[in-house]
């Protein structure tokens, strides 16, 4: 059976991750949370694969967009930080991502995948997942898909802005209107 988690407190988690400046470090629900940040989760199968670095990549490119929103954005699989690291250092014409804003975390236990409702047992992986929580700890917002769909960054800063202004939106709703 499948347990909401939604508006439930999030799974706290610290993993080995590869971070901006492409050193090894950790990072964490509570560290985000203790600096008053949003966190954006992003669950993705694997390195190296055809659509993760599209998806990583369109969101490296706004990044400033999400940190002018409070953001803090952690990347998630099961690779090793090792694979994760080769990745941050082959170039994006060659099925890299190169240098990210933001960290790319290592779950090889798939303990979080676990958590979050993600892990595909038969392939070992993550799907793709969105998930943003709240400076309190509490999930938000999540979406889950399979491996081969992109995300689409405008609807996660829209989205994002939404959970962040409280009240009640309607379908497509662009900040520039009126809330309902």
């Amino acid at each position: 059976m499948i347990e909401r988690i939604v508006g439930k407190k999030a799974p706290h988690f610290e993993m080995d991750a590869v971070l901006v400046d492409k050193s090894f470090g950790k990072v964490s629900l509570k560290d985000s949370m203790e600096q008053g940040k949003w966190t954006v989760l992003l669950f993705y199968p694997m390195d190296f694969t055809p659509v993760c670095p599209t998806d990583l990549t369109a969101i490296s490119d706004r990044y400033d967009e999400l940190r002018d929103l409070d953001a803090e954005v952690i990347g998630i699989s099961t690779d090793t930080v090792y694979t994760h690291w080769a990745w941050v250092n082959t170039d994006r014409m060659q099925n890299g991502v190169g240098t990210l804003n933001f960290a790319l975390a290592a779950d090889t236990n798939h303990r979080v995948s676990k958590q979050y409702g993600v892990f595909v047992e038969e392939e070992g992986a993550a799907l793709h997942g969105l998930f943003i929580i709240s400076p309190t700890g509490v999930l938000q917002y999540q979406t889950v898909f399979y491996q081969n769909v992109g995300r689409d960054v405008d609807e996660l800063l829209r989205v994002l802005q939404v959970l962040q202004m409280g009240g009640l939106y309607s379908v497509n709703w662009p900040p520039s209107e009126e809330t309902l």
